[in-house]
């Protein structure tokens, strides 16, 4: 395991590597002057030509990208100059943000999405499973930021039940139920899709396992269903699933940004796009690459939780 686990944090270096190129190509190729835009009225031909020196765009682009990578990989990722602080700072608290809501939805997604495939598989043709594939099917087809700004509408103006926006109350105490208050409706609205997709491929797992001859002779020698269902199908339909999950996790992740611009939640989502309105380059560079590395160590757990289901992968 030690081996496997080993080979595939290898194998993502690479992977980090070529995204680190195409973030960096992407915001060189943006047309306009970078300090211009930094610098607004204050773009006088000396505050350009400093800023330029500043940002190092005064040099070749193979040379950039070096010094930022050398610079990155010894944990310097550089000083927004909006936000006038480390680039490494800012991601690092807005991270924390995002992660509450898109850990929150992944548990709600990959909880409700798991259940709900079992149920289907199991009750197939059934009341349950027609009332389930509707609502999964309804489900995956709302985009999550239209679900989110009906949900505002209707449980935030009208029924008054949640906050409009925000992570925190403007007045009062910040505590755990202040924050699962305002958590709510942005969990759920970002978890509704994601929910769908698990709980359509855990039906088709769950059905492609209970055809399998150890589930016919569990039931030949009187197992209890439930358990049938809940214990050995679905721990065999779940080498199936896991890798379902880590592809819903990084939906999860990307779906943030609409949410969190939606609800106004202070995560790396809406930072990002406040960066890129602004042409704060290191701020958009060093979230990208924080982001896509979180993903990738996250895959590669869910590789290894597969693995431990399954060992016949790691060969």
């Amino acid at each position: 395991m030690a081996g496997y686990i080993l080979k595939r944090l290898l194998s993502a270096i690479p992977v980090l590597f070529g995204i680190s190129i195409i973030v960096f190509l992407i915001m060189a190729m943006i047309p306009g002057d970078p300090a211009t835009a930094i610098l607004g009225s204050f773009a006088t031909p000396e505050n350009v030509e400093k800023l330029n020196r500043d940002l190092g765009l005064d040099q070749g682009l193979v040379q950039r990208y070096f010094i930022w990578l050398t610079n990155m990989l010894q944990g310097d990722f550089g000083r927004s100059f909006a936000l006038n602080r480390p680039v490494l700072d800012e991601v690092l608290e807005r991270f924390n943000a995002t992660l509450i809501l898109a850990g929150t939805a992944f548990v709600i997604c990959a909880l409700l999405g798991v259940a709900a495939g079992v149920v289907s598989a199991a009750r197939q043709y059934g009341v349950a499973d027609k009332v389930i594939t509707f609502v999964v099917l309804l489900g995956i087809s709302i985009p999550s930021f239209f679900l989110g700004m009906m949900m505002i509408l209707i449980f935030s103006v009208n029924l008054r039940w949640f906050p409009v926006s925000g992570m925190w109350p403007i007045y009062g105490t910040r505590d755990i139920w202040a924050l699962l208050d305002h958590l709510m409706l942005p969990a759920l609205a970002l978890a509704v899709v994601a929910t769908g997709v698990i709980a359509r491929l855990a039906r088709s797992a769950m059905l492609e396992v209970l055809r399998q001859d150890f589930i016919r002779t569990a039931r030949a020698k009187g197992v209890r269903e439930s358990r049938v269902i809940w214990g050995h199908a679905l721990r065999a339909a779940m080498v199936s699933i896991i890798p379902v999950l880590g592809i819903q996790a990084g939906f999860v992740l990307s779906g943030a940004v609409y949410i969190e611009m939606v609800f106004q939640w202070p995560g790396v989502g809406r930072m990002l796009v406040d960066a890129i309105l602004k042409r704060d380059i290191l701020l958009v560079q060093g979230g990208v690459v924080f982001v896509a590395a979180c993903y990738v160590l996250f895959n590669i757990a869910v590789d290894v939780a597969q693995s431990m289901l399954d060992p016949r992968i790691k060969t």
